[in-house]
């Protein structure tokens, strides 16, 4: 059997010397490179399996040699050797479609964590699940992007409304990528009271407070050699999303009460229905955690733009429930393309178990699925069809929707939306409150 192939790029003899030595008692053979040219045109005849690239080079950028590989020799996974702290580097490469990164001094646990992950993506794909189901665009191109994404390790920020799936978007990257045999390990963030937040996330050790009798792993711990999913990472205090900064950034945890930090090779995926630009404006987040977290955004689209997705999903649910999709006469099916689903993907699964269990004669009606039919949002809205029309209310419903549509088309960013609609920050705030707009 061949061993895999890695090329090898840094201006320092030193530096080479050392990586290609960690390369070969990994069974790893490495070929070396100085500069950037001598990089290309190595990269032009042989198929590597991995690619070590400095970021200052005699001829050039690393920046510049990862998007020529991107490019070139799209299938070698690429990880970029920057300075102790530069992260504003790392993240750039990492957009640009870098692999990983390491840190100067190199840490030779990390490196190798990052060559055996790098190697991995040799490894056939798991089969898919259909577990994300649609046929629309949207979902589509979701599809393509979890696929992309999977193949790094850059921290993938998902943003969409609640009940959408985000995170069976983020179970599906974990599965999809290098560290599918690692753990997954999913914390709502909002769930876990304020004073036990450090201890749940990075441990204690025995005796470092009341009722700490014995060591404890924290979640970040548990997800070593896999992935960290920060489901609501909105509702993360202040004082904890500075160190949950230095973990992503640094890669070590330290338990509550120990005296030392711990190395930990994590992943980081994150979720939230809220729109952290807005709270990053309002010092309610913090701007260094989001440009560290949101390296990548994914949005995940609601139910309303997703068209006939809704029966395909619908047709599902009712076989998971052991029940016909023959069950859902014409009149239902009619609303549920028709309906908003404000809900989205959630309120679905709730509103048909709540009708197979309740109609009658083994058919579901329009009437079963007991909710308002209420019109897209590219619908013509509801006039006032009577002298007896409540005017106010009508005018309510009309700003209502202008605004659910700009907030919608912005991505939930309020600046922009009221830019939009000719409103101040101020003025849209207002009306959000006044109609109630979640």
């Amino acid at each position: 059997m061949n061993r895999p192939l890695a090329l090898v790029i840094d201006d320092e003899p030193d530096i080479r010397e050392l990586l290609a030595l960690t390369l070969g008692r990994m069974n790893i053979e490495a070929a070396l490179a100085g500069d950037v040219a001598e990089a290309q045109a190595q990269l032009s005849e042989h198929n590597f399996d991995l690619c070590l690239t400095d970021m200052r080079l005699p001829d050039g950028d690393g920046l510049d040699l990862v998007k020529w590989i991107q490019t070139n020799s799209p299938g070698v996974p690429v990880a970029v050797i920057t300075a102790h702290g530069n992260v504003e580097t790392a993240v750039q490469a990492l957009k640009l479609g870098a692999f990983d990164f390491i840190s100067k001094p190199l840490d030779l646990a990390n490196l190798r964590n990052v060559i055996e992950s790098a190697l991995k993506l040799g490894e056939p794909a798991p089969a898919d699940d259909n577990r994300l189901l649609g046929n629309s665009t949207p979902m589509r191109e979701l599809r393509e992007l979890i696929e992309r994404v999977a193949r790094s390790q850059a921290p993938v920020h998902i943003c969409g409304e609640s009940g959408t799936g985000k995170e069976l978007v983020a179970r599906l990257i974990h599965d999809s990528g290098p560290r599918a045999d690692g753990p997954f390990v999913p914390v709502n963030c909002g769930a876990i009271p304020a004073d036990l937040m450090e201890s749940e996330f990075f441990g204690h050790r025995k005796g470092a407070f009341t009722g700490a009798v014995a060591d404890k792993a924290g979640l970040v711990q548990s997800a070593n050699g896999g992935t960290l999913f920060l489901d609501e990472i909105a509702d993360l205090p202040l004082s904890m999303q500075v160190k949950l900064l230095r973990v992503i950034q640094e890669q070590t945890v330290r338990p509550v009460g120990a005296a030392a930090e711990e190395q930990v090779n994590i992943r980081i995926l994150s979720a939230t229905h809220r729109n952290l630009a807005d709270m990053v404006a309002n010092s309610d987040f913090r701007e260094d955690l989001f440009y560290r977290i949101n390296v990548i955004e994914l949005r995940v689209p609601p139910l309303r733009e997703r068209g006939d997705d809704v029966l395909l999903l619908a047709e599902n649910v009712m076989r998971r429930l052991g029940s016909s999709t023959e069950m859902l006469d014409a009149g239902a099916r009619k609303l549920l393309c028709s309906y908003r689903f404000p809900g989205n993907v959630r309120e679905l699964e709730n509103m048909l178990e709540r009708a197979v269990t309740l109609c009658v004669n083994g058919s579901i009606s329009s009437s079963d699925l007991h909710v308002r039919e209420t019109p897209r949002a590219d619908d013509a809205l509801p006039a006032a069809n009577s002298a007896t029309s409540n005017l106010g209310g009508h005018i309510e419903d009309v700003e209502r929707q202008a605004i659910v549509e700009a907030l919608e088309k912005t991505r939930y960013n309020k600046t922009a939306a009221a830019k939009r609609l000719g409103l101040s920050f101020r003025q849209l705030r207002y009306r959000i409150k006044k109609l109630g707009i979640e």
